[in-house]
């Protein structure tokens, strides 16, 4: 038997494919998309998935603005954040980030809210500040990516 033909293949940053995605956030549970948009990112969805490799999808996400959260969350829930001086710590919640993305001095493709919910399920090191540049959220149905040509799927069919 010759035990060179049974190498584990591990994938670098060469040989990974890399997909483009759409997401339609329409009636979508706030939490619940971005689990499973985060596990698109990473690429755990893959078989080709390795820990250290950036080896999952661009993600765009559309019909941001139509995503819900349950219960009272729209007003009692509060993200909170410190600019670094004394007295500094600011608090927003989901309402006040929903209204910020409709600002247009906001960069394109990025939304606070989505932002601040997905940094939650990503590593916390330099892997996971990289592959956050990977989502793309958009308010409204239209998205300026057509050039990639993403594939649209359904987000309750993932697990």
């Amino acid at each position: 038997m010759d035990t060179l033909s049974y190498k584990t293949l591990t994938p670098n940053a060469a040989n990974v494919e890399r997909n483009w995605v759409v997401v339609d956030a329409t009636d979508q549970v706030l939490g619940r998309l971005c689990a499973k948009v985060a596990l698109i990112l990473r690429g755990k969805n893959k078989p080709s998935y390795s820990p250290n490799i950036e080896c999952g999808d661009n993600v765009i996400i559309i019909n941001a603005d139509k995503v819900r959260l349950t219960g009272k969350k729209w007003t009692d829930r509060e993200y909170l954040s410190y600019t670094g001086y004394p007295g500094g710590q600011r608090t927003a919640t989901p309402e006040i980030m929903m209204k910020k993305s409709l600002n247009k001095h906001i960069k394109p493709g990025y939304h606070p809210l989505f932002t601040k919910v997905m940094k939650g399920m990503l590593p916390k090191n330099r892997m996971g500040r990289a592959i956050i540049e990977n989502m793309h959220v958009y308010n409204g149905p239209n998205h300026p990516h057509e050039a990639q040509n993403p594939v649209v799927i359904d987000i309750n069919k993932i697990k």
